[in-house]
């Protein structure tokens, strides 16, 4: 005979989301906006709230990350009064150089007109906690997962809880795997996967924030921005086969990592608090002098080995999912973290809103995983392989440049547009896509074999290389949030695709009037229409019309 559940503690819920972290809480808000009948229950380990300046990674957000935050979700006052607007990307490629201002420096003069923030992600998830408790969401706090029955057909799944010493079962109809990189469904359906992209990070935090312009007292150099807040960028100390950030934290913070190839620097060389600072005096000696003020005390510190990974599957449509760092993780150093959580989390929201109207959901489960995964990989082409390019100072201002237009070309405006879902859109889109992948799968080999044609070559003079003036960058910046109808937005897209296909050019001939003999890995061909995109494998494999 079935137990009383309310002698156990034993309930159901529509959802069971399985860790309260930034993924879990935010695709509570969402579902729970969208659908305010749906009953949400969010179990998380760790009590709330949590300390601030809590020891995660994900500080930084860009602009899908940022839209989500703000407008889909509808967080835009806290981001504002309680949380750092982000003064965009910088990086100093300052390997070694005891003097930040006799560096090459890329970032922006000015703010750009799309807003990002740097998140204390502690103080944000004791925000998101509240939100989700106001919207009537269960969260569970104090609470650990210890086992996952996954139904077959169309009975509810069971989640076996353990809460204030005793163990109880969660029934859900969906349940959706949010516990970071315990990965727990993960684990069960023995879905992790390799990604060939061999990297290591540590990071820890210190009190008080790190100001770059008390790096120098040239008044031109600090004059170079307005205001002069390089402080609130997310500031990229760049080196052969490494970068170093720099991030504050509204709490009074400022959180710092190592994040390097694996094999050109080893993790045991910077694996504890005093290593990582050793490795610092070494490669970035006016930021370990820095570090080494008593204002600046240690909080805490962590390391990762081969912290890049992929993942089966993500999507089923049994009624489960993957969202966060229990599905896939990348790489922060253009920190698509909160972009990916924004993604996944809105193809979870559109699977249980169609479940739950009673449609078929398998066809939309499979396109949705092939989506999702293909942007995943497309994206991971940034960074495979890349790292040794990281000191170079003539390349990587254009790699930037090329990574930041292949984003705002085509997924960042989707995800702003609110098209993620849109099938219609989608198909329409479907050769803009595979040429804009078929144009970046030939820069990112031109662009290693430049850097190592230029492995000898002496460093440009100390300059700043400002992205604000370059009109056309901003305005694809600016343009992200414009409304448009179906067919202005596919006329959009279309027009940023051959923006790509204009600034790829013009990368060939730059890097050929330095080196007339480089390999173009076809680039030449892909240009000139010799080969198409159509004849290359597809940036996603299932029909989106």
């Amino acid at each position: 005979m079935p137990t009383d559940p309310a002698a156990t503690g034993d309930y159901r819920t529509d959802v069971a989301i399985l860790g309260g972290g930034l993924a879990g809480l935010t695709l509570a808000l969402q579902m729970r906006q969208q659908q305010p009948q749906l009953q949400v229950t969010v179990i998380e380990r760790r009590a709330h709230p949590v300390r601030e300046a809590a020891h995660k990674v994900g500080e930084s957000s860009v602009e899908i990350g940022a839209h989500y935050f703000a407008e889909v979700l509808g967080l835009r006052e806290h981001l504002d009064a309680e949380q750092i607007r982000k003064f965009g990307f910088r990086f100093f490629f300052s390997d070694r150089s005891a003097e930040v201002d006799r560096c090459t420096e890329l970032g922006v003069s000015q703010l750009m007109p799309t807003p990002s923030w740097q998140i204390d992600r502690g103080r944000f998830e004791n925000h998101l906690g509240e939100r989700a408790r106001a919207l009537g969401v269960r969260f569970d706090d104090g609470a650990v997962v210890r086992g996952i029955d996954l139904a077959d057909g169309d009975a509810d799944h069971l989640v076996r809880v353990e809460h204030d010493g005793a163990t109880h079962a969660v029934h859900c109809r969906w349940v959706v795997d949010a516990s970071g990189r315990a990965g727990l469904l993960k684990r069960k359906l023995n879905l992790a996967m390799d990604n060939d992209h061999a990297a290591n990070a540590v990071w820890w935090r210190v009190d008080g924030f790190v100001d770059p312009n008390a790096w120098s007292n040239d008044t031109q150099w600090l004059q170079r921005c307005d205001p002069p807040d390089r402080w609130r960028s997310t500031n990229h100390m760049c080196g052969p086969g490494y970068w170093f950030w720099l991030i504050p934290l509204s709490s009074g913070a400022h959180s710092l990592g190592i994040v390097c190839d694996a094999a050109l620097h080893p993790l045991d060389t910077m694996n504890t608090h005093e290593k990582a600072m050793d490795w610092l005096r070494r490669h970035q000696p006016q930021v370990a002098a820095t570090l080494e003020r008593s204002e600046h005390a240690l909080q805490d510190f962590m390391f990762l080995r081969n912290f890049s990974y992929g993942c089966k599957q993500v999507f089923s449509r049994d009624r489960w999912a993957l969202t966060g760092e229990a599905g896939v993780f990348l790489d922060p150093f253009y920190s698509p973290g909160s972009d990916f959580i924004a993604i996944s989390n809105t193809y979870i929201c559109d699977l249980i809103a169609r479940e739950r109207a009673g449609r078929d959901i398998s066809h939309h489960a499979d396109l949705y995983q092939q989506l999702y995964l293909s942007f995943y990989e497309n994206t991971l082409t940034l960074y495979q392989d890349q790292y040794p390019l990281f000191g170079d100072a003539q390349v990587m201002p254009v790699k930037v440049i090329w990574d930041y237009t292949y984003y705002w070309a085509l997924l960042a405006p989707l995800f702003c547009a609110g098209r993620m879902t849109d099938l219609d859109t989608l198909g329409r889109l479907r050769p803009a896509f595979n040429e804009a992948r078929a144009l970046n799968l030939a820069i990112q080999p031109l662009l290693r074999a430049w850097g190592l044609c230029n492995a000898e070559g002496p460093a440009p003079e100390s300059r700043l290389l400002d992205q604000f003036q370059i009109g056309w960058f901003r305005d694809m910046n600016g343009a992200l949030n414009t409304p448009l109808d179906t067919a202005a937005f596919v006329d959009r897209i279309n027009a940023n695709v051959a923006r790509m296909r204009w600034l790829a050019s013009e990368v060939l001939q730059r890097a050929r009037a330095m080196h007339p003999h480089i390999d173009d890995h076809g680039l030449d061909a892909l240009l000139a229409g010799e080969v198409t995109p159509a004849s290359l494998p597809p940036v996603w494999y299932a029909d989106a019309a």
